[in-house]
């Protein structure tokens, strides 16, 4: 609840209320302009929460940000074999996915189509029996 007594009633007609020479306690404005001072006087900001501010870091190639391809993993795999108990053949490429990775175990005789597969991925569902329809199989390791 606001009372009449803050400080500001006892420091009217003062010029400063208190905050030294003209000028001084104005926001922001005292600071520098936004992201100015980061070598000087805001440096302790710098370190705590823009370290990599200063100084080069390579650049991203244009050709990176188009392979976000959708992959799955066996365990996913599973648990999808699961819900649909009378599937003969599990179709990722129509589900969207293009890469079959080898994370997690299978325990069933799947047969799966899809466009690629790690080396752990073919391994792994041919351990359980069953087998990977594919276009060619991944050449290095996951």
């Amino acid at each position: 609840m606001p009372h009449k007594l803050r400080k500001i009633r006892k420091t009217r007609g003062s010029r400063t209320q208190g905050y030294g020479r003209i000028g001084q306690h104005r926001k922001s404005g005292s600071k520098g302009y936004r992201k100015a001072g980061r070598h000087k006087h805001l440096w302790s900001y710098v370190t705590s929460y823009e370290p990599g501010y200063f100084g080069k870091n390579g650049f991203t190639s244009p050709q990176s940000k188009t392979r976000n391809i959708s992959v799955m993993n066996l365990a996913r795999l599973e648990a999808l074999s699961n819900q649909n108990p009378d599937e003969g053949v599990i179709d990722l490429t129509s589900m969207g996915y293009a890469k079959l990775l080898g994370t997690g175990k299978l325990t069933k005789a799947l047969s799966v189509k899809v466009e690629s597969a790690s080396k752990s991925a073919i391994e792994k569902i041919e351990q359980a029996g069953g087998k990977i329809l594919t276009a060619a199989p991944e050449a290095s390791g996951e």
